[in-house]
């Protein structure tokens, strides 16, 4: 198998970045480092290839990624599907987890030199990375940005039709009292899959049994089921602003020995791993992730080489996948005939 940088990078227990500039000849590496480097590349027997050469014409082979968590099986998804999109084209994805650009990990990858790109999953201060990234002249693309302002230059899910589209499957399904519980006001999914839920309403001319907004987590979901059970009373519908708030509702039902679509019927968003291996299993709104991903990588890779010099926005339509917990199995409907 041929010798890559990365090899070299691995035996020298240094990072690309060092070896492309000690292949580079750059002054300012430590000697010790230097020594490394090249006894690395003489025990591999490495020879610069073009890919060696375009790194020492100030090129790193490295595209950068920050997000804020990976405890999600969509964003799982996403960095997977650009994973394998830019090592098809020769690039190394570095990930960076991190809260902010004022963190150690984002402030790393985002230093001149580091990566030839940036692509930024989900970011929550998103104005700060954009101006530092003009300020270093660094490539970027922003996915699931939260404000319109910042297009240019991202991929952006319609959650808008997103909500519309969960809400009016509900509205077909005879449901006239529908609660809608999101996540935090902070994220621009939360407010536009809110209007969404709230124009089929208006439609119908109905007001929503309930809205609140919290995390987007399973126990948030549930405690709010359960308020509503101590009250006394209950939507006939959820709409919940993704699959592990409404995972949450579906516990507490169960747990009430509530059934579900019968008696409450359920929509989720995201349709993460989880909402196909639920009982029942969860009507969603599904995000691609691989058409996500892949438009991301394809437009972060034009603005790398030049080809995309003016900013450009994609746009991608969500797809309701209906399953039981709004609409009973068929097998079901023919046994109680």
């Amino acid at each position: 198998m041929k010798v890559s940088i990365f090899d070299v990078a691995k035996k020298s227990g240094l990072s690309v970045v060092t070896v492309s500039r000690v292949l580079n000849g750059a002054e300012s590496v430590r000697e010790k480092n230097r020594l490394k480097v090249l006894e690395a590349i003489k025990e591999l027997d490495y020879r610069p290839n073009a890919a060696a050469r375009s790194l020492a014409r100030g090129k790193t082979g490295i595209v950068g990624l920050i997000v804020t968590t990976l405890q999600d099986s969509f964003f799982d998804a996403v960095v997977k599907e650009l994973n394998e999109v830019l090592a098809l084209h020769g690039y190394f994805l570095a990930i960076s987890v991190s809260a902010g650009i004022g963190s150690d990990e984002a402030h790393y990858l985002i230093q001149e030199d580091r990566v030839d790109g940036l692509i930024l999953l989900s970011p929550l201060e998103e104005d700060n990375y954009i101006v530092e990234m003009k300020r270093r002249n660094i490539p970027y693309v922003l996915i699931d940005n939260q404000k319109p302002d910042n297009d240019a230059n991202s991929v952006t899910i319609d959650n808008y039709k997103g909500g519309y589209t969960a809400t009016k499957h509900l509205l077909d399904h005879g449901h006239t009292s529908i609660a809608h519980i999101s996540g935090q006001d902070m994220f621009r999914s939360t407010r536009e899959r809110r209007s969404g839920f709230l124009q089929a309403l208006e439609e119908k001319r109905l007001a929503p049994f309930e809205m609140i907004t919290g995390d987007f987590e399973i126990d948030f979901g549930y405690d709010v089921c359960r308020k509503w059970l101590r009250e006394g009373r209950l939507p006939t519908a959820v709409f919940a602003g993704d699959d592990n708030i409404a995972l949450g509702v579906l516990n507490a039902l169960l747990e009430e020995g509530i059934r579900v679509p019968e008696q409450v019927a359920i929509v989720g968003y995201d349709d993460q791993y989880i909402s196909s291996k639920l009982r029942p299993h969860l009507t969603t709104v599904r995000q691609p992730a691989d058409r996500i991903g892949l438009a991301a990588a394809d437009m972060l890779l034009k603005r790398m080489d030049g080809t995309m010099e003016c900013g450009g926005n994609v746009r991608i339509d969500p797809e309701l996948i209906v399953r039981d917990s709004t609409v009973r199995p068929v097998q079901d409907t023919l046994n109680k005939q």
